[in-house]
């Protein structure tokens, strides 16, 4: 069972790259133990959008993203990535 969400913002590297296509190559980054629970996209500036993913882990991970933020990190369109969100699930 999951009791940790992580939000993680991603910048693809210019407003040109096909989002969908970024999406599926996130997806394929998530390791086997943790779960990808959503991708939502958020307008930054002059076409730039960004995608919010959040991801679903366990206690056992105590919080750490780092494998997926850099599996993120290492997809050729993407510019950054960055953890803005680490918290438990209720229940």
């Amino acid at each position: 069972m999951y009791n940790l969400i992580a939000t993680l913002r991603v910048l693809p590297e210019s407003p040109e790259v096909n989002l969908e296509s970024l999406e599926k190559s996130i997806g394929e980054q998530i390791p086997s133990h943790m779960e990808l629970h959503s991708v939502e996209r958020e307008p930054i500036a002059f076409g730039l959008v960004a995608l919010m993913v959040t991801v679903l882990t366990t206690d056992d991970d105590k919080g750490d993203v780092t494998p997926v933020e850099e599996g993120i990190q290492a997809l050729k369109d993407v510019s950054q990535v960055e953890v803005v969100d680490v918290r438990r699930t209720l229940g």
